[in-house]
């Protein structure tokens, strides 16, 4: 039997995209989009070993599989693959292929995937998984991100035609949704590399504090706030938002963050926030969730929230967890806040993330000098799978205002609904 014959056992033979082996065979259609190339046995052993997402996943970080033509074409095989199953029959086969011995050698794991360590979302298990992701290396997320270094979903309005417009864009509404004014004190919860802070201080006058667990980021959201010329006004600190205790704030952003902190984590992130903000103080958190109804059950049918695919978890974000949009605002309101907004920008995600790999196309010379080609492939697969996932509706991103109220006092304005200054 050969490789093409065995794969199309494995996925059946209508596939969106060609196949080519190492040993010449060949199978699916001829004018496809793209053409999946299995370069050396070791690629199969990885499919057979992890048959879903896992397993070419692993084959594609580790070069034992490649990708010709659109990558997008590729991840329409996502379907069989969810649906993939190696029995008797399938390893019988693969035996057929590879041999016995060269069927059970299993090809070492590729060292890009994480390996933490302690309990999950504990302080020092968090701060390794943030490291594991953000420093990697500040130049290579400069080339990803563009100028702006602001590492979140992007707002386009209309006439918006550059990354970096959309990305001032959204700072300017998350200023507006929290309804910044000159003195007031902000508290951005992870905080990047500065860019809503810079643009909080420079465009509204406030007195900003950012937190960040990259010693990276940190280092150089410092400098960045040194060149723009807003020592006096902003402060970066390295740190968990959990060691914040110098509140109250006026308001607290947390824009890309959230996907960090856990179910487990949940109330007392929420609690934190809430007791750092002075009455009528308002909180916009930002951050990507699941959506609704795409949950398993577990032991005596109890609900749980879905965990994030393995190839995600393991190879870029150790530890995210995303949560539906319902349980974020019920826990924040759990946390004696009141919401007041929801709004979902799953179609902006979409287009920033096909800017982020354009990007990365273009500097790919560039990613491979700082982060090596394996995590370089690992972040084109990444980003062209996130990408689907927004423009199909497999993943929502959604902005939450809510705000601390005093005696039934929340400061909005009762005049305009969306309008977010605090004047009446």
């Amino acid at each position: 039997m050969t490789v093409a014959a065995l794969l199309e056992r494995l996925l059946g033979p209508s596939v969106p995209v060609a196949f080519r082996a190492y040993d010449g065979s060949t199978f699916g259609p001829r004018d496809a989009a793209a053409t999946v190339v299995l370069r050396s046995p070791d690629a199969l052993r990885r499919i057979l070993a992890a048959p879903n997402e896992l397993g070419f996943g692993r084959a594609y970080v580790a070069g034992d599989l490649d990708v010709e033509g659109d990558i997008f074409a590729v991840l329409a095989l996502r379907t069989q693959l969810g649906a993939l199953h190696v029995g008797p029959r399938e390893a019988m086969a693969g035996l057929g292929v590879l041999g016995f011995r060269a069927l059970l050698r299993r090809p070492p794991i590729p060292r890009e995937e994480a390996r933490l360590r302690g309990r999950r979302h504990s302080r020092a298990r968090d701060a390794e998984a943030i490291a594991f992701h953000y420093d990697l290396s500040n130049a290579f997320y400069a080339m990803l991100l563009g100028p702006s270094l602001t590492y979140s979903c992007a707002v386009w309005l209309d006439g918006t035609s550059t990354l970096e417009d959309a990305q001032a864009a959204k700072h300017e509404l998350v200023c507006r949704k929290l309804g910044l004014e000159p003195g007031m004190r902000l508290l951005d919860v992870g905080c990047g590399w500065g860019g809503m802070l810079i643009h909080a201080a420079r465009e509204h006058g406030v007195r900003a504090v950012g937190v960040t667990l990259s010693r990276e980021q940190a280092e150089l959201a410092a400098h960045r706030v040194a060149d723009a010329g807003l020592d006096g006004l902003v402060e970066v600190r390295f740190a968990d938002y959990r060691d914040v205790d110098d509140g109250p704030f006026d308001a607290i952003s947390s824009i890309g963050m959230f996907e960090h902190v856990g179910r487990a984590q949940l109330e007392t992130y929420f609690a934190s926030l809430h007791g750092l903000l002075r009455p009528e103080g308002r909180l916009l958190n930002h951050g990507i969730a699941r959506v609704a109804g795409i949950a398993r059950a577990g032991r005596g049918g109890r609900r749980l929230q879905r965990a994030s695919p393995d190839f995600v978890n393991r190879y870029v974000f150790p530890d995210g967890e995303l949560e539906e949009v319902g349980v974020v605002v019920t826990t924040v309101q759990h946390a004696g806040f009141e919401v007041r907004h929801v709004e979902n920008l799953r179609e902006h995600y979409a287009r920033t993330l096909r800017c982020w790999l354009a990007n990365l196309e273009r500097g790919w010379a560039t990613a491979v000098a700082e982060i090596g080609e394996a995590r370089a492939r690992v972040w084109r697969l990444y980003l062209a799978v996130a990408t689907v996932l927004f423009e199909g509706h497999g993943t929502e991103v959604h902005q939450v205002l809510a705000v601390r109220t005093a005696g039934g006092r929340s400061g909005f304005p009762l005049a305009t609904p969306g309008r977010w200054d605090r004047s009446r």
